[in-house]
């Protein structure tokens, strides 16, 4: 596609080859060519022409209290010219960077998309921040803007800077009250083009073994790169998607903004403080909810209840942010007659593997390459391509759309992710004849036993097959003699109790289950440590584990 071709005509080409075959994975990796303009601004390019005279609902939020928030796509698209609007006035500009730190609220999106056609640049966070994060977030992102809950205004006593501040749902001293953009003029003109490299977001990663990196997105590498994420998701125009995200992190913008309106389709989101699976599940029934997408971490949770509550189940259901257990898939077919499908992907890219829908699918794999990706699995000593198993990398001769641009202000750390030509995601896969890639772990997390080369994701698998256990991970011990041994930390399931009783139990599942080298041979109960986002701080478990515990049981204990 040539600089001269309409960019919002170039983009639903490719949108609408993806939907004409959804389910034919061999036509559409074959023959999906990413659009590549010159210029594109999403919000003004792509959502303000499908919301034009459309009253179709783009966004439903339901609160726990049961109030209901229902926007159509015309109400969004003239909210977010009367936000970019007020914006402007208050100072907002082309690339200022503005931290946005918002719940599940309409203001969200409203903010979104305002940005985006002022050309301003979103660091996205979590409201679970706190002062320490959000100095370093300030200062690393040179933030011009604050926009957050006023019940938040109270976290930034304690991060100076000179930034405009911004508060949703109250306002006071020297923070102005978002609600005065309904006063501004709801007809919206762009300073100027929008350059397709252009920034758009900066992600601060949940950095589970290391200091956050900061990502960065264009104007193309989101919005246009998630067209991958929205033929994983099996979306199409009218679908209801929920996705069970929070802000702040890249899966939220993933499932809950771009892949859905690429798709035409409406964001449904159940607000809670608490997880309600009988609830959930009620409201999915209500909003007549036909694609859903949730991490492990509440898929484990669903399965603990009554799944059969749910009368009319999703279309099509997956699953990302880490990889999911077969038990869990198998469970959910059982109750729904739906297969959940696996993703990968990084706050780096959109979905780079998956298993799209109405495809064969293989126990334990992920799937394969989405359409415009390349995928080689690099061997972990000498960096060559074509291994069995090795680094999931993604070949740059044909760069993906959907890849960042870099990590900004560390030119070290891109060019040591983009050596070689490959674009290096640190997780390794392994390939089978057909073409499928199964996770085997994060490089870091995979290790040696007795000279077996150990996957913890193997291992918490077969975990979670027993009732008793609701979550696990594993890490190494040491071990004179094996140099490591695996060793597991478990959350149990609802009605079983930590003690030998229940740690003698699952030594014997470990057993009857795997292989000599690979049984669990250490165990402790209790939770698990994760970021933020809700991964699993698997550093910090092999530091508690280096440094011993009395909780610890051991399996030559129960002989």
């Amino acid at each position: 596609m040539t600089a001269n071709t309409d960019p919002a005509a170039a983009f639903r080409i490719a949108r609408d080859f993806l939907l004409a075959h959804r389910e034919d994975y061999a036509t559409a990796y074959a023959g999906f060519q990413w659009p590549r303009p010159e210029h594109f601004n999403w919000a003004l390019d792509w959502f303000d022409v499908i919301a034009d005279g459309n009253d179709r609902t783009a966004l439903h939020i339901v609160e726990e209290d049961g109030r209901e928030t229902r926007l159509s796509f015309a109400e969004l698209s003239a909210r977010s010219n009367r936000a970019a609007n007020w914006l402007r006035e208050r100072g907002v500009r082309a690339e200022d960077r503005i931290l946005v730190m918002l719940g599940n609220q309409a203001e969200l999106w409203v903010t979104a998309l305002a940005a985006m056609k002022l050309r301003a640049v979103v660091i996205p966070a979590t409201p679970l921040l706190g002062p320490a994060d959000l100095r370093d977030r300030v200062d690393r992102g040179r933030v011009r803007h604050v926009i957050v809950r006023a019940e938040d205004i109270g976290k930034f006593d304690e991060v100076p800077g000179d930034y405009t501040r911004i508060a949703v749902g109250g306002a006071g001293g020297d923070w102005q009250p978002f609600e005065d953009m309904e006063a501004a003029s709801a007809l919206f003109a762009p300073d100027g083009p929008t350059l397709a490299d252009d920034p758009l977001m900066l992600y601060f990663t949940s950095g589970t073994t290391a200091h956050p990196k900061l990502v960065e997105h264009t104007h193309v590498s989101y919005p246009v790169g998630h067209l991958a994420t929205m033929y994983w998701v099996g979306l199409k125009p009218g679908d209801v998607h929920l996705n069970i995200s929070s802000p702040g992190w890249a899966k939220h913008a993933w499932s809950n903004l771009f892949a859905p309106w690429n798709a035409e389709a409406t964001v449904f989101i159940h607000n809670y403080t608490r997880f309600d699976a009988s609830r959930l599940m009620a409201e999915m029934d209500r909003a007549g909810v036909t694609t859903f997408c949730a991490p492990p971490t509440v898929w484990r949770m669903l399965i603990q209840a009554d799944l059969t509550q749910l009368r009319t189940p999703p279309r099509e259901a997956v699953a990302a942010g880490e990889p999911l257990n077969p038990e869990v898939i198998e469970q959910v077919r059982r109750a729904w007659g739906v297969t959940i499908r696996d993703g990968f992907g990084q706050t780096e890219t959109a979905v780079q593997v998956s298993n799209s829908p109405g495809q064969p699918l293989k126990t334990g794999s992920m799937g394969r390459p989405s359409p415009g990706y390349r995928i080689e699995l690099l061997d972990p000593v000498t960096g060559a391509p074509g291994v069995g198993e090795g680094e999931i990398a993604l070949d740059l001769s044909a760069r993906p759309v959907g890849l960042m641009t870099g990590y900004h202000g560390d030119a070290d750390r891109t060019a040591a992710a983009m050596a070689g030509g490959y674009y290096r995601t640190g997780d390794i896969g392994s390939r089978d004849e057909d073409g499928y890639i199964t996770y085997v772990g994060r490089a870091d997390d995979v290790f040696k036993a007795s000279d077996y080369k150990i996957s913890p994701f193997e291992l918490e698998s077969v975990l979670l097959e027993h009732e008793a256990v609701a979550e696990a991970a594993v890490v190494p011990a040491p071990d004179e003699l094996r140099l490591a041994v695996p060793k597991a930390y478990i959350v149990l399931a609802a009605g079983w109790e930590p003690g030998p009783d229940t740690a003698k139990v699952l030594f014997e599942h470990s057993r009857e289950t795997l292989a000599p080298y690979k049984r669990i041979r250490r165990l402790e109960f209790g939770d698990l440590p994760k970021t933020v986002s809700g991964k699993i701080r698997r550093i910090a478990l092999r530091e508690a584990t280096a440094a011993g515990s009395t909780a610890e049981y051991r399996e030559e204990d129960f002989r």
